[in-house]
């Protein structure tokens, strides 16, 4: 089965609709699939119920859980807390933080706060993370993510190398914004692979631990 939580739509920097998304992703064989535009407080009144209104139409004709999401993207550190907590209570189901890729200027501290944050469920791409923030992760119950995305998934190696020193809980994600960007069981077994992880660590990132979000998630 394959399990998706960082996608993006047309409502973002995405090709398709959140409900054409979904419906590549069933055909693609996914078991869950997370609608998790670029968002940050303005935006998040007015993209939240539209993403919600498709996943539960989606849910009701297609077998999936099609989750409506948020990435919080280059916020200031010392909002990422507060904006998390506001995009729960508008409705995001998933709370993704964009976090401090090596291709991108994200603010120093991204990782930090969102791995502290009670509201925040995933920390994307977090290029050059530290044991210090995996153990965090850990304590808190965030997941860190494992990059499909070119440019992103350069620093894979060294995150896988952190989390399995530390503890800290691994995905596997698409960051999907175009049709093709979507995985199959074969890539993303390779990208893992390709990460440094074997055995029962590509299991636990692939299967185990997306099913064990999808359970906090009650899905």
């Amino acid at each position: 089965m394959i399990y998706d939580f960082h996608t993006h739509s047309s409502l973002s920097d995405g090709d398709l609709s959140p409900l054409e998304l979904i419906h590549r992703a069933v055909k693609n064989g996914y078991r869950a699939i997370a609608i998790t535009d670029h968002l940050a407080i303005g935006q998040l009144e007015r993209f939240i119920p539209e993403i919600t209104k498709d996943c539960m139409l989606a849910e009701k004709y297609w077998d999936i859980a099609a989750i409506p999401g948020v990435e919080l993207t280059h916020l200031p550190v010392s909002a990422i807390s507060d904006v998390a907590k506001q995009a729960r209570e508008m409705g995001a189901r998933l709370v993704i933080v964009h976090g401090e890729t090596i291709i991108e200027p994200v603010e120093q501290g991204t990782n930090a706060a969102a791995v502290q944050s009670p509201y925040v469920d995933i920390l994307a791409h977090p290029g050059l993370i530290t044991v210090e923030e995996c153990t965090l992760a850990k304590r808190n119950g965030v997941f860190i993510e494992i990059s499909a995305r070119k440019g992103h998934s350069l620093a894979n190696g060294h995150i896988a190398k952190i989390a399995r020193a530390t503890g800290a809980r691994l995905l596997l994600d698409s960051d999907a914004h175009h049709p093709g960007d979507l995985l199959s069981v074969n890539l993303a077994i390779a990208i893992l692979r390709g990460s440094g992880l074997s055995g029962s660590d590509i299991e636990e990132a692939f299967q185990s631990n997306p099913a064990t979000l999808l359970a906090k998630l009650n899905r």
